[in-house]
């Protein structure tokens, strides 16, 4: 019984074990089959993969030898591969330590560089095993296209191609790091530099300088020296002009330029950019002894010692910080209007640059710079030739003047006040040397031979045709005391403003004499043929005063103060529009003529005049003597005029203003 309670036991026992294998059992079926699943979709695969092995015994045998050639120097390539990854962990930051990370770079270049001139056989057995994989189809395609795409690389990496880099362009991107730096140290180190306002009327700005710290100069060469060998200078210059450029327009523009974007249509005349034109002189020179000079020797320092061509970087920092454009605002002037005063102006841009010579061909002589050299020859040719054109010009334009109708209240053309005015300055300290020097480069291009006097026989043939325009003038007026009154003027105008001057001296005292003469001369003419005839009308012919003769006397005195009357207001209202510029002439004119008149008239009013003004009829006593030496003291008197330009006859018919400065529009001497 026992026994038998023990099988049940032992079988209940066996049960149980083999129901939990069963579950077990169960439940790895159930984990199978996803995994059934996954071989199943990997078959394919797996048989391509397996597919060489059904080649021929024979290609299977070969590839062997093909791939032990090719393992000894693919595995040497991938040893060095390893090395130059090994760097990148000791590429520090540039910023913290320069030195340390161009030490590594140069390592890395080394590696590459030994890495490309030894992979050759590399590459040969590699693609010899290639073609003998593809020829059998011994290997899948997959495969062979991954093992093809190293090959390229490698081969680009031997022959030294750019973009061959086995690294994915670890070296690449260290660049782009060192270039970064670069553009760091130098915008970090560039300040605009400090413009401090004029303290007194034509001073220039005051600057202080600005060169880089030496420290830095040292850092960016050595970058440089770094980007050369990689082949990236032109992306370094790139930078360096872009920054530098950048700060000298920053420094520039508290000099306010906008004046140099005007163009030729913008202005009518020169005068009225005639400010400007001052202004681009100084300017011009503080920005060539200045910022191109601090910009020159920057480039010096940066570049010229390691070697490298000064210029290739300081023209384009040049040409885009605003040379060209002083220079086109130059060309800008010599493409305007022509007339006289153009030709002080362009003296003025000569002056300048030729004060400028010696700094243009040191700063701006390199092959580099034939932009602004080309720019720069460009406008000083069209300002020579203009200057000696309308140089050339002066005496026909004075000639031309002839035809014009002279003054109708016989003061002093403005063609007179400006030439006066104008031969002087060209006369003077500031023009005559600069005009000579122009007047001899011109000739020298024509190859004709420069006459010393040649600038003064063209001033004197000048005055001489001012002379010849006053005679002309004088004939035009209907009446012939209108004339003596203009020539009075002129003559008188003519001695006052050339005596003492550079003009005068070259006239000679004689001829200065004869002007004053000759103001005298018509001077007496005006006085007899007009105001001098009036006293005569008050005649005491006829007057002498007996018993029965008083009425007789009475209409005699009537008659004669009533002639003189009319003729006194007919020559006053008339010759109150006539001018005299010259105050003394004007007041010595006044005075003489009140002495010719004033104590005839007081004289004969204080005899007779009781004769007439009896009867209380002021028809006969219209003027007291103090009202005629008031009202004849108020003759000649200049008018308020507007300021203007007098008019150019060009040859070809048409006119152009000259615009003369405002005391020459309305000119009175003191």
């Amino acid at each position: 019984m026992e026994k038998g309670i023990e099988n049940l036991m032992s079988a209940r026992k066996c049960l149980r074990e083999n129901f939990e294998k069963s579950k077990a059992l169960g439940v790895s079926i159930e984990k199978a089959g996803p995994r059934f699943d996954e071989i199943i979709q990997r078959l394919p695969s797996l048989e391509a993969a397996i597919r060489p092995i059904r080649a021929q015994k024979d290609a299977l045998g070969a590839v062997g030898g093909h791939i032990n050639r090719a393992v000894v120097p693919a595995t040497a390539v991938l040893k060095v591969f390893d090395a130059i990854h090994g760097l990148e962990k000791s590429l520090s930051d540039p910023q913290s330590d320069l030195p340390g990370y161009l030490g590594v770079l140069k390592r890395l270049e080394e590696a590459l560089r030994f890495l490309g001139e030894n992979c050759e056989m590399a590459i040969q057995w590699l693609a010899d095993i290639m073609e003998y994989l593809e020829d059998h189809a011994v290997a899948d395609g997959r495969f062979t296209s991954s093992m093809k795409e190293a090959l390229t690389s490698l081969r680009e990496l031997h022959s030294g191609e750019e973009n061959g880099r086995l690294d994915g362009g670890l070296l690449e991107v260290a660049l782009d790091r060192l270039e970064s730096e670069f553009r760091r140290l130098l915008v970090e180190n560039t300040i605009p530099l400090p413009m401090s306002a004029p303290a007194l009327p034509g001073e220039q700005p005051c600057i202080a300088p600005s060169p880089l710290p030496v420290t830095v100069i040292q850092k960016l060469q050595a970058i440089i020296g770094r980007l050369i060998a990689n082949n990236r200078l032109d992306k370094c210059i790139s930078i360096y002009v872009e920054v530098r450029s950048s700060n000298v327009r920053a420094s520039l523009q508290a000099l306010n330029l906008d004046y140099l974007e005007i163009s030729v249509s913008e202005f009518n005349d020169v005068q009225s950019i005639e400010g400007h034109i001052a202004q681009w002189g100084k300017h011009l020179e503080f920005a060539v002894k200045h910022l191109f000079e601090a910009e020159y020797k920057l480039c010096n320092d940066v570049f010229e010692r390691i070697g490298l061509d000064v210029w290739m970087s300081f023209a384009k920092i040049a040409a885009q910080a605003g040379i060209l454009a002083f220079l086109q605002f130059g060309k800008t002037v010599t493409e305007s209007k022509k007339d006289p005063i153009k030709l002080l102006k362009l003296l003025d841009i000569f002056a300048s640059l030729n004060k400028l010579r010696l700094d243009f061909n040191r700063l701006f002589g390199g092959a580099a710079c034939v932009e602004i050299q080309n720019l720069t020859r460009d406008l000083i040719k069209s300002v020579i030739e203009g200057a000696s054109e309308i140089f050339r010009e002066l005496l026909v334009q004075v000639e031309l003047q002839r035809q014009m109708p002279p003054p109708p209240d016989g003061s002093v053309p403005k063609l007179i006040v400006f030439i006066t005015d104008y031969c002087n300055k060209l006369l003077g300290d500031d023009y005559k040397s600069i005009l000579t020097q122009v007047l001899i480069i011109e000739r020298s291009w024509k190859q004709e031979k420069f006459q010393e006097r040649l600038l003064i026989n063209e001033l004197l043939n000048i005055m001489r045709a001012v002379d010849m325009n006053l005679e002309t003038w004088s004939k035009a007026y209907q009446d012939v005391i209108l004339s003596y009154v203009f020539l009075m003027n002129n003559h008188c105008h003519l001695y006052k403003h050339l005596k003492g001057t550079k003009l005068g001296g070259l006239l000679g005292d004689s001829r200065l004499r004869e002007h004053e003469q000759y103001k005298e001369y018509y001077s007496a003419f005006f006085l007899k043929e007009s105001w001098g005839k009036l006293p005569a009308l008050l005649s005491r012919e006829g007057l002498i005063l007996f018993s029965g003769g008083r009425a007789t006397a009475r209409d005699l005195v009537k008659k004669r103060l009533k002639a003189f009357n009319e003729v006194f207001d007919e020559m006053y209202k008339k010759q109150s529009n006539w001018v005299m510029i010259d105050k003394d002439l004007r007041d010595k004119t006044c005075q003489l003529i009140i002495q010719a008149i004033v104590p005839v008239y007081r004289s004969y009013m204080q005899n007779y005049g009781p004769l007439v003004e009896q009867e209380g009829n002021d028809k006969y006593v219209k003027y007291t003597a103090q009202s005629l030496e008031k009202m004849l003291n108020a003759l000649f008197h200049p008018k308020p005029v507007k300021h203007g330009s007098f008019k150019v006859r060009h040859p070809s018919g048409k006119f152009s203003n000259v615009i003369t400065d405002q005391n020459q529009t309305s000119p009175t001497v003191k």
